[in-house]
């Protein structure tokens, strides 16, 4: 696994001298109401962003490279037109492509180290070693062509797909300019870089993974926070009105929500999931949907909450039951993981299982990490749950999940309605075992009307 390549990055990041956030060990209990975890000062987040991603350039890159049998990947992007990858390997100073930023790495083999060389008007820290001068060679794309010629790679990768925007970062207009100056003979060493992109994406290293919990934590307080009387006043408070409270939340912390927070209603007697400036009243199922970015790894988050009536101390039996069996469907999900399966076959591993429990689920489950919705395998899409194209990547070890997905049952309380369940949590998956990050909802939060 690639992780092994990384042993060193865990003592690396927990050294008091260095800057971290808080560091908290995954667990299968979600707390309640839990603590804001501190944030960090800008500077410190840059050096804390750098450092990872020295160690992800260190491990994973030279693993991913000798498992797709690739000597060299070239990679560039322009200014205000990011390519996914170049985007998550840029310094924290750097922040997007200047001008033109080319990228190569090579495998020199024979076990020598994997050189990493920018072919770019303006360095990348010491990240990437500088490989071009204007001043003598004014034609970037001759000194492309150059770099590659003096190293005479068998296999030259380049970022094309079909199926996956992760891999489809090489635009038209830069592929005709390469193979242009390209000589003859390497026109045809070019290959899909594809495969690359996403397990350089979809990797997880143990800096990573020590500091995430603590990032899914902040999630978490923040929904609890959004969750209470301290932000709804049951019969004043609209939805609307909690989205955007996230929204100033967030921005008052200098941190970056990666979509809008949705928040709906579920109401007896009222079809489907209400919103917007609908009012929110005792009785009420909510429902929230929210995810952040911070030090460059995101969170997605779904949570459920009752709104108390006058005088009730715990919502209806229907609707705790209704959670209950939705954490029965992660359950199911969560034992048909299993490395090397598509994410197809996993998909219908835990919707058999699920059906055969007497339940009626909605699985559509991602990778996270860099992106939100993830590099890698799908598990389920909500408009298909027959399987699609775009799950028959395989399952790897060392990857990020959001486990999303629904149950749908009838609640008595409620005359029989029928009601949307929905759930997600972020957890890590190690090659054997899917653990949450910090825990999963069970119960209902409650707020009271009084």
């Amino acid at each position: 696994m690639i992780t092994r390549f990384a042993a060193a990055a865990v003592a690396l990041l927990s050294t008091p001298a260095l800057a971290a956030p808080p560091i908290l060990p995954m667990s299968e209990t979600e707390q309640a109401a839990p603590d804001l975890p501190p944030i960090l000062p800008m500077r410190e987040r840059a050096e804390v962003i750098d450092r990872i991603l020295a160690q992800r350039l260190d491990t994973i890159v030279p693993a991913i490279m000798r498992e797709q049998g690739i000597d060299m990947w070239v990679l560039m992007a322009r200014e205000y037109f990011e390519e996914p990858v170049v985007a998550t390997m840029l310094d924290a100073e750097s922040m997007s492509a200047r001008r033109r930023t080319i990228l190569v790495f090579h495998d020199p083999g024979n076990g020598q180290p994997v050189e990493r060389l920018t072919i770019s008007r303006y360095g990348l820290a010491d990240l990437f070693a500088a490989s071009w001068n204007p001043a003598e060679q004014p034609d970037q794309w001759q000194a492309v062509a150059d770099l590659i010629a003096a190293r005479d790679p068998a296999r030259i990768a380049i970022n094309f797909s079909d199926l996956t925007a992760f891999g489809d970062g090489m635009t038209l207009s830069q592929y005709r300019l390469m193979h242009a100056a390209l000589p003859e003979p390497y026109r045809d060493r070019i290959v899909s870089g594809e495969t690359l992109a996403v397990r350089w994406l979809e990797s997880r290293v143990p800096s990573e993974m020590e500091i995430y919990p603590g990032i899914v934590r902040i999630a978490h307080a923040l929904i609890a926070q959004a969750f209470s009387r301290e932000v709804i006043t049951p019969s004043q408070t609209t939805a609307a009105d909690v989205q955007w409270w996230y929204r100033e939340k967030l921005a008052s912390l200098g941190l970056t929500p990666w979509f809008h927070p949705s928040v709906g209603i579920q109401r007896q007697g009222a079809q489907g999931m209400l919103s917007g400036d609908t009012v929110i009243q005792p009785g009420d199922l909510l429902w929230t949907d929210f995810g952040i970015t911070y030090l460059r790894l995101n969170t997605d988050t779904q949570h459920l909450a009752y709104v108390l009536k006058p005088g009730e101390t715990e919502a209806p039996a229907g609707l705790r039951a209704g959670l209950a069996a939705t954490n029965r469907v992660q359950d199911h999900l969560i034992a048909a993981f299993e490395t090397g399966l598509t994410g197809n076959a996993i998909l219908a591993r835990a919707r058999a299982a699920a059906i055969a429990d007497g339940l009626e689920p909605s699985i559509y489950s991602h990778p996270i990490g860099l992106h939100g919705h993830g590099a890698g395998t799908a598990i389920g899409f909500w408009d298909n749950q027959n399987g699609d194209p775009r799950s028959d990547y395989r399952l790897r070890a060392d990857t990020a999940w959001s486990i999303e997905l629904t149950s749908y049952n009838a609640v008595p309380e409620w005359g029989g309605q029928r009601v949307d369940f929905r759930s997600e949590e972020d957890a890590y998956f190690d090659g054997e075992t899917v653990r949450f990050m910090d825990g999963r909802q069970t119960e209902l939060t409650l707020i009271s009307s009084d």
